[in-house]
């Protein structure tokens, strides 16, 4: 017969009886007594320790410089394949190797050494001046770029794409040499003037296409490409007319900037650099303190996150578009003015501007779009200008493969899981690489 009170369970089980239950209670207190206790965690790894184990992980520090490796090793295979004598070695490379690559290391390693000797310091340099020349042009060439870096950079932080730069510097040099040689004013005082009539020009050009996205939704791209024609153009007029062109030339040139609006030189008049640099530091600080520590940089950094999130959010899209691109079409004429206020020259002519604004999208990507990141692009990018020429003079070396070098290290550095497969990188836990440029990289 059926038990009348069955204890829950398996139905295809007999209940266990009170000595069973027990006895099982018994064997699992002591199975419990009895299991082996778990190991103490160990000693906390030192800070040393923890510094080899991430210097080879894929944060941003080690993946720039690996990229700069790979861009030195591939401009080292073209200036091999550039050079014909080199190249002939490799044709009985099977009977005497050494040839080659005796022939390969030393055109390689003389290229290198003049880039080195030209951009940062020339140990056979006697005399103050021939010492400090090479710091002199990299810091020259430098100041400009960082101020259109960093104007592309901040409306990359908006999420804008600022093409314009070039078109912004060209309008801010307009302004900055015609208030030089036009203005009869003090020397502090004219160059104050000429300086905000740069920022001015490029704050203006920065304004249209800022409130067209703002207002109609026109795309900036397009825009800021079109601004780019127009002030290129603009350029070419204005100096052919009366007033501005130097009557004493027949070509297409402006009256020289007066010297009173000239920006000051900081190591003598033998030597290029000038007080530009310091504002460029001086602008890297302002801009990493608006984005960081302003209500402004709140705002602007929600904006570029997420648009639609910010707008419910209560923040002014329209108000935050229409900042970004003034101000960012202001660092873009400061950085134009500083290429006819500065020691590049003193005039204007349709090639004053040279590439300083597109030469700001490649340093805000190599910088990832963080101020003092853009201001160690740039000083890397005047390095590669300033020691170029100096390869090229001395060398043989054609000046297009630095603007090779260029390319390829931003390609890499824009690229890093390409980075990361070659080199073998293991993940980094503190520093993850970021891939959209709207929210910083």
């Amino acid at each position: 017969m059926s038990n009348p009170n069955p204890v829950s369970g398996s139905p295809d089980k007999e209940p266990a009886t009170e000595a069973e239950l027990a006895g099982t209670g018994r064997a699992d207190r002591g199975a419990t007594m009895t299991s082996p206790k778990q190991p103490a965690p160990g000693p906390r790894p030192t800070l040393g320790r923890l510094f080899l184990d991430n210097l080879w992980a894929a944060n941003t520090v080690t993946v720039t410089v690996l990229a700069l490796v790979l861009a030195m090793l591939v401009g080292a295979v073209l200036i091999i394949v550039s050079d014909p004598d080199v190249l002939a070695t490799y044709g009985y490379i099977t009977a005497r190797p050494t040839d080659a690559l005796n022939a390969s290391w030393t055109v390689v390693s003389e290229a290198y050494a003049n880039l080195f000797k030209g951009a940062v310091f020339d140990p056979e340099a006697s005399g103050f001046t021939a010492a400090l020349s090479p710091i002199s042009e990299t810091l020259t060439y430098t100041a400009p770029l960082v101020f259109t870096g960093l104007s592309v950079a901040l409306a990359f932080r908006g999420g804008l794409f600022n093409i314009g730069a070039q078109g912004q510097a060209t309008i801010g040099v307009v302004l900055a040499a015609v208030a030089g040689f036009a203005l009869p004013l003090p020397p502090v005082v004219h160059l104050v003037v000429a300086l905000i009539a740069g920022a001015v020009g490029g704050a203006v050009w920065g304004f249209v296409p800022g409130i067209l996205k703002a207002r109609t939704g026109a795309h900036e791209v397009i825009n800021t490409i079109m601004l780019n024609y127009v002030a290129v153009y603009f350029l070419s007029w204005i100096i052919v007319q009366n007033g501005v062109q130097n009557p004493d030339r027949a070509d297409a040139i402006s009256r020289p900037v007066d010297s009173s609006a000239a920006l000051p030189r900081l190591l003598g008049d033998n030597l290029r650099v000038h007080a530009g640099i310091l504002l460029a530091v001086l602008a890297t600080w302002a801009i990493a303190w608006l984005l960081n520590r302003s209500t402004l940089g709140f705002e602007l950094r929600a904006v570029g996150a997420s648009p639609d999130a910010a707008r419910t959010a209560g923040i002014s899209v329209t108000k935050t578009y229409v900042l970004v691109m003034v101000i960012a079409g202001m660092l873009a004429g400061l950085g134009g003015s500083q290429m006819v206020l500065g020691s590049t020259a003193n005039a204007l002519t349709p090639l004053v501007i040279a590439q300083i604004g597109f030469d700001g999208i490649l340093v805000a990507l190599l910088g990832r779009v963080k101020p003092w990141g853009v201001l160690l692009a740039a000083l890397l990018f005047g390095a590669l200008q300033a020691g170029g020429n100096r390869m090229q003079s001395y060398s043989g070396i054609s000046l297009e493969l630095v603007t090779v070098l260029q390319a390829l290290i931003v390609i890499f550095i824009a690229a890093p899981a390409l980075v990361k497969a070659i080199f073998q990188l293991r993940a980094a836990r503190a520093a993850r690489l970021q891939t959209s440029l709207a929210k910083g990289w």
